[in-house]
């Protein structure tokens, strides 16, 4: 059996600290492009992995053009993805696990700017649907399971814009604008590291 001597590990040592320490993932960007504007969004894969990449998929595949902001609430929260204009539900895939505990975790809450998906009384329903806050939610929405999956890091004057639309009652739901605030278009600006 070799064993290593004692001057030959402490020569090892100096090589193994000098291995090259892998950079982080850089995040991807995505623009949501408005009739009242675009959000630059910076999506957080580290913290929801899973939510991410769900969204990427949706982006990719154009899903979010032609939908709109059905849902705004001042004071609140925009929400929008999955209706379109004359809100009939888009076709969406399955819904995703939860993973408000490791964005939590991660230290990304609902406060104001973060983007996070909407869903059902399920916890893993969460697809296509998401959602703006326009305050600070995190007292509630952190505890109620809602997986923030990044924020917005230009154009917040736009969120603001459409929480202060006026919103009426149409096709059984309620805060819904008068006017359709439109997505055109969800566009990746800067993919991910993969």
């Amino acid at each position: 059996m070799s064993r290593l001597s004692v001057p030959a590990l402490i020569l090892a040592l100096p090589l193994c600290a000098q291995a090259p320490v892998p950079a982080p993932m850089a995040n991807s960007v995505v623009k949501i492009v408005t009739n009242y504007g675009a959000m630059t969004v910076e999506l957080d894969a580290a913290a929801a992995p899973k939510t991410v990449a769900n969204f990427l998929r949706y982006v990719k595949e154009g899903h979010f053009k032609g939908t709109v902001f059905h849902r705004v609430i001042d004071g609140f929260m925009i929400q929008g993805g999955g209706l379109n204009e004359n809100l009939d539900q888009k076709p969406a895939h399955a819904g995703i696990p939860n993973e408000t505990a490791s964005a939590l975790a991660a230290g990304l809450h609902n406060t104001r700017g973060t983007i996070a998906l909407a869903r059902t009384q399920d916890p893993d329903s969460g697809a296509d649907q998401f959602y703006i806050n326009v305050v600070d939610n995190s007292a509630s929405l952190d505890a109620g399971s809602y997986c923030p999956f990044g924020r917005v890091i230009a154009g917040m004057e736009v969120a603001d814009a459409i929480a202060k639309v006026r919103t009426g009652f149409q096709k059984g739901m309620s805060n819904v604008p008068e006017f359709p605030v439109r997505i055109k278009d969800v566009q990746l600006v800067k993919p991910d590291a993969k």
